[in-house]
């Protein structure tokens, strides 16, 4: 989706606003892209003007929020409009049935949907994927019987001529007919909005063997079965099932609708914890709900979310004429904001030759704005919905990612200097007591200014010090090996260290994370110790090179010198990692939190004390806390109080 492709963008060029790259993100395996050897001018402008322009780096980002809230806005109309037409097909069995009742079952449905999400995607897809392969199966074989029996001349609508035909004779009806057609493809992409959690091969394989000719298939039929009954175009799915089939595809209908609404539903959740990831979506509680599937979540709030939304969507339209003028809208919006993002990847990434670019934009862009032209045409009959959707939850993203951006930038302005740090480890006043202590901050280089502020209220510093910033990178996946990246904050003897936690958008937070801390830590602390000794022995070498002509009468006396030099490293080494363990086994680790109080300046504009004293605040008052977010055990955690007057 947008948030992967503005990943991608943000790897190659320096567009991301928030300036938290290091040079040791890239020795990260899979962070560097291999880009095409060739040179390309216009690539080479747009990612200068792009890296250049605060307002282009702000654009970028909208749209990408733009999008992202649209696929959220895209599941809520998804289940609503998918369960009320599969439960609406009972009226052609009785007419007993009310649409109130019919609006009334399909909302004891979704809600049944919704309750069910908390045992993950895995648990919920192997229940239903038989299900959804004997709902393809029908809807073809289905369709392959209306055309035998009732027109098998209608294949001919293979041929492209007729729609151009078509536009020709009917001119604005036709186009404004493009918008009920595009509903023939959403219901086909609502099953691949969780296309993340398979392989490239399996999605392949299970669109051309089965999805697309069942589609076409069931289409077909319909058409032939119309040209028998062209009274039956309301309902005509129903109408043209064979009457004892009938009530078996209800009944599967029902449950492929629900299969449907839970592949929008899980790639709701996928969205959303990528741009929390990345800092624009407030703190909600992830789940990982697969041990073997990498990006298999549950966030209970958004979860909740969407129910409160289906439920009122599908009480208030009732029908699926009136969603149906809202759904199209969302769909084919994120399909043109995709095609513009990729359109970008392609000139600056890829270095596609230039002409290939041009046939896109003319064939792939032209299509999907008739289409968007044409849903937008509905938009009094109801397509407001997910575009206020969308407006409401990409204001919510805005602000906070706004703010987000705001208080790294303050801390990145009064972050501790070098010189102050060491003057405040070595204050005769400051006592050193046993014990590790993690201090958590969103800077990745730098000590932010929360420590001078606890310091300077508790004059009493654990023998350990470990800085530590949860940082998330623009892949996919941050290998268990590469997570951790350590820094020492000198001098050596002031035993602290900073430490950046790397994770990509689809990483599994450990379990177990103090305990892999604490082994990374003595990894570094013996690599860094190996280093200095590999140096010591390139610079003895020299030495002995350089004095060749002394080497017999001073040999000895190097050797002996690197010797103990080596020697005292080692031992350093071993009491250090001693004292990691000690604090670790016997004393425990405390983590110090920053509870930070955010306020507009004094100079500040009405826009920005509205934005930042009410509208982050009352987010922030709402939503989780960070120790609820990184599962810090109450018993060993100090939260530190400040305020940040931005």
């Amino acid at each position: 989706g947008t948030f992967a492709l503005y990943s991608l963008i943000c790897r190659y060029a320096k567009v991301s606003l928030i300036p938290n790259q290091q040079a040791e993100d890239r020795q990260v395996w899979n962070y560097t892209l291999e880009l095409p050897s060739k040179r390309l001018k216009l690539a080479s402008v747009l990612k200068s003007s792009l890296e250049k322009s605060k307002f282009a780096k702000l654009f970028l980002l909208l749209i990408t929020m733009l999008g992202t809230s649209m696929v959220i806005g895209d599941s809520i109309l998804t289940p609503s409009i998918s369960v009320l037409s599969a439960v609406g097909g009972v009226k052609e069995a009785t007419s007993a049935l009310t649409q109130d009742m019919i609006a009334g079952i399909s909302i004891v449905i979704l809600v049944f949907l919704f309750m069910i999400q908390r045992f993950g995607t895995s648990k919920v897809g192997y229940t239903f994927a038989p299900i959804l392969s004997l709902w393809f199966i029908l809807i073809g074989g289905i369709g392959f019987y209306n055309i035998i029996k009732h027109d098998t001349t209608v294949l001919k609508a293979i041929n492209p001529i007729y729609i151009v035909e078509y536009f020709i004779r009917n001119k604005k009806d036709a186009w404004v007919s493009l918008g009920g057609v595009v509903l023939c493809t959403t219901g086909g992409e609502a099953l691949f909005a969780d296309v993340g959690h398979f392989s490239v091969r399996s999605i392949q394989v299970s669109m051309c063997s089965m999805v697309y000719p069942a589609l076409i298939l069931a289409y077909t039929g319909q058409s032939a079965y119309l040209r028998q009954h062209p009274d039956s175009a309301s309902d005509a799915f129903f109408k043209s099932v064979p009457g004892p089939m009938y009530w078996p595809m209800f009944v599967v209908s029902i449950l492929a609708s629900v299969i449907a609404s839970q592949a929008m539903i899980s790639g709701t959740f996928s969205v959303v914890h990528q741009s929390l990831s990345l800092g624009c979506f407030p703190r909600v509680k992830v789940v990982h709900t697969s041990a073997n599937h990498e990006g298999q979540v549950y966030i209970p709030e958004i979860n909740y979310f969407l129910m409160l939304a289906c439920v009122g969507v599908t009480s208030g339209f009732k029908t699926t004429v009136k969603i149906g003028n809202a759904y199209g809208i969302a769909v084919v919006f994120v399909m043109t904001l995709t095609s513009a993002l990729l359109v970008l990847i392609m000139i600056m990434i890829w270095k596609t030759n230039i002409l290939l670019i041009i046939l896109y934009v003319v064939t792939i862009g032209f299509v999907e704005l008739i289409y968007l032209s044409s849903v937008l045409y509905k938009f009094t009959l109801g397509g407001y919905l997910p575009l206020a959707f969308s407006a409401f939850l990409m204001t919510v993203m805005y602000v906070w990612n706004n703010v987000y951006r705001r208080k790294y930038h303050y801390e990145l302005d009064h972050m501790i200097s070098p010189a102050r740090l060491t003057e405040i480890f070595t204050n005769k006043n400051m006592s050193r007591i046993p014990g590790l202590a993690m201090f958590y901050s969103e800077l990745v280089q730098g000590i932010p200014p929360i420590f001078e502020h606890y310091v300077s209220n508790v004059p009493a510093l654990h023998s350990i010090i470990v800085f530590v910033s949860m940082k998330s990178l623009h892949v996919n996946k941050v290998p268990a090996e590469e997570r951790y990246f350590f820094r020492r904050v000198e001098p050596r003897t002031l035993f602290a260290f900073q430490c950046a936690v790397r994770y990509g958008y689809n990483d599994v937070r450990e379990v177990a994370f103090e305990e892999t801390l604490i082994t990374r830590l003595k990894e570094f602390i013996q690599e860094e110790t190996w280093m200095q000794i590999q140096t010591l022995s390139i610079g003895g070498n020299m030495t002995e090179a350089g004095r060749e002509s002394d080497r017999e009468i001073e040999h000895n006396e190097i050797s002996k010198a690197k010797q103990a030099k080596e020697e005292k490293l080692r031992e350093i080494m071993e009491q250090e990692i001693e004292q990691v363990e000690k604090a670790w086994e016997e004393v425990g680790i405390v983590h110090l939190i920053g509870q930070n109080e955010v306020i507009a300046s004094k100079e500040s504009n009405v826009m920005k004390r509205i934005l930042v004293d009410y509208a982050y605040n009352l987010l922030r008052r709402n939503l989780r806390q960070s120790e609820a977010v990184f599962d810090i055990p109450h018993k060993r955690m100090l939260k530190v109080g400040m305020t940040y007057q931005l």
